[in-house]
This record gives C-alpha cells, structure tokens and sequence, in this order.
C-alpha cells in the first residue's frame, strides 16, 4: 500500500489508534498472518503492520497516546489530497470539523477530520514514508 507513489484521492494508510496496541496487534497477526515491526514513539512503541512476507505495509496499529490521545478507536483512512489547507478550509465550510493536526510525519502533513455525519478520516499532503 504505502511502498508505491500514490495519486491525489487515493487512500495511501491506514491506521488504528486504541489504547492497547500491543494486544490488538497480536489479535490482528494471528487472525490475518500480518507481520508487526515495533516503530518507537519516544518511550513506547507503535506498530507498523506488513504482509507476510514483508514486501508491502499496509497499516499501523498505533497507541491513543501524545498526539494520538484524541483519536477514536477506529480504523482511520488517509486520503491524499493536493493542499492540506485547502482540503481543510473546504472542509471547515461544508459542515466537517478537525479533530487533531496539521501534524508532519516524515515528507507529509496530515489532518483529522469528522465529516458532517460523523464519519472520521484524515487527509494527507506529500508522501509519509513507510
């Protein structure tokens, strides 16, 4: 998923934000045979999640801690867009609310939003890097 360029409206991540991470890890390795490579925060650890054989990563399984603290528990989508504050000025007036950035991760910035029936999903500028 993320270990090719991809095109503007395109989902490039996906994450899921919950307050035990390494728990919910392993339930997801052994339901769907995805591998789990520990990604350190600080003085913890998140996880960046790949296929078996570890030739694509396709999600990270993260903790609801520092920047994450305000996150749902939900598997949240990143869209790319074009210009993050364009995306999110539009947002803003078509009835959509941010619930935590602009944040940089690596070459991307990225933002949370709730759409106006309360869907949640993130938008990203660049390229993240995993």
């Amino acid at each position: 998923m993320a270990n090719e360029v991809k095109e503007i409206g395109e989902i490039v991540w996906v994450d899921l934000t919950i307050p035990n991470a390494a728990k919910v890890r392993e339930f997801y390795v052994a339901v769907t045979g995805w591998e789990a490579d520990e990604f350190k925060i600080g003085e913890y650890s998140d996880y960046v999640i790949a296929t078996p054989d570890k030739k694509q990563t396709v999600a990270g399984i993260c903790h609801t801690r520092g920047d994450n603290a305000s996150l749902p528990p939900y598997w949240l989508i990143y869209i790319k867009v074009r210009s993050l504050e364009a995306s999110v000025d539009v947002a803003r007036r078509q009835g959509g609310e941010v619930i935590a950035g602009p944040r940089q991760s690596g070459g991307a910035r990225f933002c949370v939003l709730r759409d106006p029936a309360g869907a949640v999903f993130a938008i990203i500028e660049g390229e993240s890097g995993y």
